[in-house]
């Protein structure tokens, strides 16, 4: 209508002059603003209000205002089919690979196939030894895709055909089980006697370990409640892996080269640490040299979680807990998660269970907690030296333990709402990539080195004050160097002899076990990593009264026993962090956490008096070859053993100097017996 009026009323010159009263203005604003003309032209309102009007008119139009919303719709419709038709392939490409998406996925997996098989072949054919780490990941990555496919295809199958004996197999189950009991117990006695006849010392730690189970039992919340059956088969899975580690040829061997390729692993971490702090601090500094592992593995966990593969290995190591030990699933998935993560992040993969788990199963969670160390912290203590294939074995023996011993102390009295096995899930992460999965791995990480760290200057802070008020009470009745370290040797020497330590090595690893247990575990690590360097250095084993180093059995037990969150300072952190996620059970968390710490601190005795038990001593090679051989311009512990033996071989009668066994008749006796003494002490050299 606006536009009708202008084509009637012609702009004249003597109305330009008028400002609003042309015609073609005024039908303009009557049109836009009908409402406002209608009260300008009843109160009078100046000319410009309208001009103001008019001008926002032009400042709100996005294009003139001239064009008609007819034409305005017919330019967006144009431009939308502009749009459709240049992306018309990519829409017909999106259809065609939703179509077809099964069969695409198949040519692209079926290509990466064929790539890799032809790289592995390649790889096979150049050198086979050196192509053999690859041929075991791949024989075992092929074994769990062809189970899995197996499964989903055949599994029903299977099962159906197999259900007669599977009925015929359980009608006779308790009679199978009676006889596998009788026939392990009969052959593990006799197995004992004959290996402990070798090596007597190997009785202590079994008896440390009877002691230790019948001590848990007094301490038991429910004596007659106790399911033996849960506990005898948990010690008895934590035994069999312990065997299987420490005895076995393959699985010490499969073990220790985890343990080299987790060590070579965090080696990458010195190419970041390097750049942001510089290879002058991560050579001479703690912090920029261990602290950055815990960031990198950190980074790494993140990364497989996303992946999905920590998931899995969690799911199958809790079957295998849940099948063999008869707990609920959810408790055995928390405790199975212990093996890697720490005591606060594992509870997260049953944070939807919390509220509704018994007092027992809280307990569990707990003492999961306690028992085991997060495999971030253990980079950190390999970087101290410790050895990996122990602290991998320990964290695995402590999952079957601390289930068998929290039934023990905190045996089930209520009804579990978890007895089903398939109403436990897993959950994946938030992140929707792998650089944000890194990026929060890393991230996360800051809060447990700032934590360590803090810890670290504190707890040893607190202990030199400790030791100085000690002192300084001790002073006061003639006792000279008391400390917090010589009062743990003391009190707690009976439980590190019990646990297998030489009586010579027992005030040592009671001091390391009061550090673990009143300060925490990394402080005892770093203590021990001490000793371990003293050893391989080949100091001498005693300067004056106080002793350098442990042995390596002792190093050994030590290494189990310290493995593990059960610290005073550790209540806090598993309170805090469990009352986060179910704050209503804040009072069954506050009267269960002491007696899970004290399981805790038990289980890791415990592995520690198995490790005893298994050990194998290393032999010594032919120290005539290696003395004869040998530098003796610096030290080590093969030369300081070797040394030890030429000196228990030589014989100084009436000033004369003689040698027996194996050095007897050598002319280079006596020329080796000079370079010993050099570095060590003993009777022979004053001849």
């Amino acid at each position: 209508a606006a536009l009708l009026e202008m084509e009637e009323n012609q702009i004249k010159l003597d109305n330009l002059e008028k400002g609003t009263d042309n015609p073609v203005f005024s039908s303009m604003v009557s049109a836009l603003f009908p409402s406002r003309q209608g009260a300008g032209a009843a109160q009078g309102a100046p000319a410009n209000d309208v001009f103001q009007g008019e001008e926002r008119v032009y400042e709100e139009c996005d294009s003139p205002c001239g064009e008609s919303k007819e034409e305005k719709r017919g330019r967006k419709q144009r431009f939308s089919s502009y749009c459709r038709k240049a992306l018309q392939p990519a829409s017909k490409a999106k259809r065609f690979c939703k179509a077809h998406a099964k069969v695409l996925r198949r040519v692209v997996l079926g290509l990466l196939g064929v790539a890799y098989l032809c790289y592995f072949i390649a790889a096979c054919w150049l050198n086979f030894q050196r192509a053999l780490a690859l041929v075991v990941i791949t024989a075992v990555v092929l074994f769990f895709v062809c189970w899995s496919l197996f499964k989903k295809h055949c599994g029903a199958k299977v099962l159906l055909l197999l259900s007669p004996a599977w009925k015929c197999f359980l009608k006779y189950w308790p009679w199978l089980k009676r006889l596998l009991v009788v026939g392990h117990v009969v052959g593990l006695i006799p197995w004992l006697i004959l290996d402990s006849s070798r090596n007597p010392e190997q009785l202590i730690s079994l008896a440390g370990f009877f002691f230790l189970v019948l001590f848990l039992f007094a301490c038991s919340k429910h004596h007659g409640a106790v399911y033996w059956r849960s506990v005898f088969l948990g010690l008895g899975l934590e035994f069999l892996f312990g065997l299987i580690v420490l005895r076995t040829t393959p699985g010490n061997q499969a073990f220790q080269w985890l343990g080299d390729q987790v060590q070579f692993f965090l080696g990458y971490t010195t190419a970041g640490s390097s750049f942001v702090f510089g290879n002058a601090l991560i050579e001479g500094v703690f912090a920029f040299q261990a602290l950055p592992i815990v960031v990198f593995f950190s980074c790494v966990m993140s990364i497989l979680y996303y992946l999905g593969v920590m998931q899995w290995l969690i799911v199958k190591i809790s079957w295998l807990l849940q099948v063999s030990i008869g707990t609920t699933p959810a408790e055995t998935l928390s405790v199975a998660g212990n093996i890697f993560v720490g005591q606060t992040e594992a509870p997260l993969l049953v944070r939807p269970y919390l509220a509704d788990m018994t007092r027992s199963e809280i307990h569990a969670v707990m003492t999961g907690g306690f028992s085991t160390i997060a495999g971030s912290v253990m980079g950190a203590y390999i970087s101290f030296g410790i050895d990996a294939a122990s602290l991998i074995a320990a964290s695995v023996m402590a999952a079957p333990c601390a289930l068998a011993m929290s039934k023990l102390v905190y045996p089930e009295v209520e009804e579990s709402k978890f007895k089903d096995k398939a109403s436990v899930h897993l959950s994946s992460g938030e992140e929707r990539n792998i650089l944000e999965a890194a990026s929060n791995g890393a991230a996360a990480s800051v809060g447990l080195v700032a934590n360590i760290a803090a810890n670290l200057i504190a707890f040893l802070a607190m202990l030199e004050f400790i030791n100085a008020a000690l002192r300084w009470f001790g002073e006061m009745v003639d006792i000279e160097g008391l400390s917090f370290q010589v009062i743990c040797s003391y009190v707690l020497m009976p439980v590190a002899f019990l646990m297998g330590a030489n009586w010579a090595d027992s005030p040592l690893v009671a001091e390391l076990l009061g550090m673990k247990i009143f300060l925490n575990e990394f402080v005892a690590y770093q203590q021990l990593a001490t000793y371990k360097k003293n050893r391989l250095s080949g100091l001498e084993e005693w300067d004056g009264s106080r002793k350098q180093w442990i042995s390596e059995r002792s190093e050994s037990i030590a290494t189990f026993a310290l493995c593990g969150f059960a610290n005073l300072s550790s209540i806090g952190i598993m309170l805090g962090g469990l009352a986060s996620m179910v704050p209503e059970r804040k009072g069954d968390l506050a009267s269960i956490v002491l007696r899970a710490l004290l399981t805790g601190i038990c289980v890791s005795m415990l592995n520690a008096c198995l490790a005893g038990l298994l050990y194998v001593p290393t032999e010594v090679g032919d120290c005539v070859t290696f003395l004869r051989t040998t530098n003796f311009s610096s030290t080590s512990y093969t030369m300081y053993t070797c040394c030890k033996q030429l000196f228990a071989s030589s014989v100084l009668a009436n000033g004369t100097l003689s040698f027996t066994g194996a050095w007897a008749g050598l002319a280079e006796s006596v020329l080796c017996l000079t370079q010993c003494c050099g570095h060590y002490n003993h009777t022979s050299c004053a001849g």
